[in-house]
């Protein structure tokens, strides 16, 4: 009898011991994650697109490292605007700095009156061109 109840103590051990193993790797797992999270949303400028129709500026603010512009209603910029495909261009943070790109729009997207073909570094004072819908861009500096 003391046999068994050796080997069920053996087996408890092992099983408290693989717990408290898992326990660590997870919560460490679980804490790094968050600590990468906090670190890149630190370190991202704030993004800034104005557009000037009619004597109207309307600013809209990308505070994220990625932003969409078109029609659809899931756009982080949206317009209701014919020549905006629903999903029409894409601006993101990477590789500390930030850039723009068309996402297979019908009406094309310009940057500084050149059309943008390919994934483009974009910075304060360009004019980002999406259809027939201008933008001025400006980019605050992390603090």
């Amino acid at each position: 009898m003391s046999g068994v109840l050796m080997l069920a103590l053996r087996v408890i051990m092992a099983v408290c011991l693989y717990a408290f193993i898992g326990l660590v790797i997870y919560i460490t797992w679980k804490d790094l994650r968050q600590q990468s999270t906090l670190a890149s949303r630190k370190n991202i400028p704030s993004l800034f697109l104005i557009n000037e129709e009619a004597g109207k500026e309307l600013t809209f603010s990308i505070q994220k490292s990625e932003g969409s512009i078109g029609r659809d209603q899931s756009c982080d910029i949206h317009f209701e605007e014919s020549t905006l495909s629903a999903r029409h261009a894409r601006v993101s943070y990477h590789h500390n700095q930030w850039w723009a790109e068309d996402l297979n729009s019908t009406n094309g997207t310009w940057l500084n009156d050149h059309p943008l073909l390919q994934p483009s570094v974009i910075d304060t004072g360009d004019r980002l061109t999406c259809g027939k819908v201008d933008f001025t861009i400006k980019i605050k500096p992390v603090e």
